[in-house]
């Protein structure tokens, strides 16, 4: 951990520092795809810069780190840790990246913060950066480890080094190999704007095995050349042969269209083929036949909770089960049969089902936002949650009212992680 005199400094520049990060991130992404536009056009998600999401996951995940160091300093944030080092696996990220990343957010700090940024200051945060970016290279080289010994959350086939070109972008995942050729061999319509794909190993190679919950990131080239990647939860039980994803185009409103799923929709068929990554994600469905399990989800987030749900129904889960979803409507619920289906399989599950707007020939379903104030909830509950941060925080707040212990909830976020930037 920190060491005393870096804590010290720490500890008193936090609010100054933390105070400033939101414009210390926009500095340091500035610098950094001016120094190297290829990172903005193939490796970071382009939406999410134009929209500002993902400078304040990061500077919310820097100052929540630094907050624990000085607070907490006999703890360390592992499952924060390990969301990021799922994420940063599955693009096939490199311990080459990190003093790339020191040089530009250091930079941006001095920018921004002048001469208050002195000698003792900046050797204190640099401590910081390091012990974060250390834990999470250690993280990720066993992710990397996992996938070439084909374990379920793994990452690209080499070894970490293996195959590095010259240039940056190749350090940042072009020369990792980890990823493959995956050809499309079913195309669904779930709904007006989910689709979902079949896709098996264009090599015909074994799949590679995952958790129930874990994701895929998936890449493509856009018509401007650029080749962005996205991450898409993997569908079904984790033996299969071939992968199912579901895909929901967005729409941006206010921020851009989403590139990648948009480009899903309109252009990938049948016989076309895509670049898949290794299975990753930290969300995995760890419960045996006597715990009780919450699912809960919100539009796409259910894509995650179908795969857990057929994996109690191939073990035979014999606990209670409980099933909650909201959508704005029965007929935008994507895979809402299956949801229903896998329901019926179990021993002791309930499927509760709120929708904005409600149509008829549902009566069961409620409407309106998800309220758990009736929903009887099992001692002892091991609770999954995925979809917006609203919905995760409201349903989070009310299970530990109704005693589900914070450390048996976990959740996914699709997307940068805003939960630590808007605690």
């Amino acid at each position: 951990m920190l060491s005393e005199q870096s804590a010290a400094t720490v500890r008193a520049t936090l609010p100054a520092v933390g105070g400033a990060l939101g414009e210390i991130s926009d500095r340091f992404y500035a610098r950094l795809f001016t120094a190297h536009p290829e990172l903005l056009r193939d490796l970071f998600n382009r939406g999410n810069q134009a929209s500002g999401t993902q400078r304040q996951a990061l500077a919310g995940a820097f100052a929540a780190f630094a907050a624990q160091l000085v607070e907490r300093p006999d703890e360390r944030p592992d499952t924060m840790l390990n969301r990021i080092a799922h994420k940063h696996a599955s693009l096939g990220i490199t311990p080459e990246q990190y003093p790339v990343v020191h040089e530009h957010l250091f930079a941006a700090v001095v920018d921004v913060l002048g001469e208050a940024v002195t000698a003792e200051v900046a050797a204190a945060w640099t401590e910081v950066y390091w012990l974060m970016a250390n834990a999470l290279i250690a993280v990720e080289k066993r992710l990397y480890a996992a996938s070439r010994a084909g374990e379920p959350g793994g990452g690209p086939s080499e070894g970490l080094g293996d195959g590095l070109g010259d240039g940056l972008g190749e350090r940042l995942g072009e020369g990792l190999g980890g990823w493959r050729a995956w050809e499309v061999v079913e195309r669904v319509e779930e709904t007006a704007d989910v689709a979902t794909f079949l896709i098996r190993p264009a090599d015909s190679a074994p799949a590679p095995r995952f958790g129930p919950g874990q994701y895929v990131s998936v890449r493509v080239e856009l018509p401007d050349g650029a080749r962005q990647s996205r991450q898409y939860s993997l569908i079904g039980t984790p033996g299969s042969s071939v992968r199912r994803i579901g895909v929901k185009r967005v729409h941006g409103g206010a921020a851009p269209d989403g590139e990648v799923s948009n480009h899903l929709h309109a252009r990938v068929e049948v016989g076309s083929t895509l670049e898949l990554s290794a299975p990753y994600g930290d969300l995995v469905l760890d419960a045996d036949t006597r715990t009780p399990v919450l699912l809960a989800s919100a539009g796409i987030g259910v894509t995650p909770m179908i795969a857990m749900l057929e994996q109690l129904v191939v073990t035979g889960h014999r606990a209670p089960v409980t099933v909650v979803h909201a959508d704005r409507s029965p007929a935008e619920h994507a895979l809402r049969d299956e949801h229903e289906a896998y329901v019926a399989k179990l021993t002791d599950a309930r499927a509760h089902f709120w929708y904005e707007r409600p149509e008829p020939g549902h009566p069961a379903d409620r409407t309106g936002l998800v309220d758990l104030s009736s929903v009887e909830i099992a001692s002892g509950t091991r609770a999954y949650l995925c979809g917006p941060l609203p919905f995760m925080r409201a349903v989070r707040g009310r299970l530990i009212e109704k005693g589900v212990a914070p450390a048996d909830i976990h959740y996914e976020v699709f997307g940068p992680d805003l939960w630590l930037a808007h605690p």
